[in-house]
């Protein structure tokens, strides 16, 4: 616990690599389509829970992960962003399924160390391309939920993506009052 908290007050956080493809603007909304590296996460998946409670339950596993909760005892340093897969349901509204990674630290990419919780899977993902759009605050479920609303209208029918998911991303520690960052990413088709 120590471990986690000294993590997130006092480390500098690592970035999940991406570089900008191109900048867009429609009806009053800022996007990016970035390319973002591949590499190892770590991953919880939380179903039959609320968004916001199930999203918040992973997070705190992989905040004790790279802590020191694992088999090495490494505290790995945090990096950004927090990343929730969340999955739309008919009416817009988030199903009650999540998956939330976090990128391994570069320093341990090529061993990660095994968690010591069983339910945190290690997983390599594939780079992607996506659409990302920003916005401030404490970010919860109806905030996702209109900026992906936002996003999809400023994107219109030209931009391809998936529909079945988008990612939900926060990329500050909740000790952090000002300045915050949330991301809704598109991955492109």
């Amino acid at each position: 616990m120590l471990g986690m908290i000294k993590n997130s007050l006092l480390s500098t956080v690592e970035t999940w690599p991406y570089r900008v493809l191109s900048k867009g603007e429609k009806e009053q909304l800022s996007y990016e389509e970035r390319e973002c590296e591949g590499g190892q996460f770590a991953v919880v998946e939380v179903t039959g829970k609320p968004f916001d409670e199930a999203s918040k339950e992973a997070a705190l596993k992989l905040l004790k992960y790279v802590g020191g909760s694992n088999d090495k005892g490494a505290a790995m340093g945090m990096t950004a962003p927090v990343s929730i897969t969340a999955f739309p349901a008919e009416d817009g509204s988030l199903q009650q399924k999540v998956k939330v990674y976090l990128r391994i630290p570069n320093q341990f990419q090529a061993t990660p160390p095994h968690p010591s919780d069983e339910s945190i899977k290690i997983e390599e993902r594939q780079g992607m391309t996506i659409y990302s759009t920003q916005f401030g605050g404490y970010a919860k479920e109806m905030d996702y939920v209109n900026y992906a609303a936002k996003l999809k209208t400023a994107l219109g029918s030209e931009a391809a993506y998936r529909k079945d998911f988008y990612f939900c991303n926060g990329y500050d520690p909740p000790m952090k009052p000002f300045g915050r960052r949330n991301e809704v990413w598109f991955v492109k088709e």
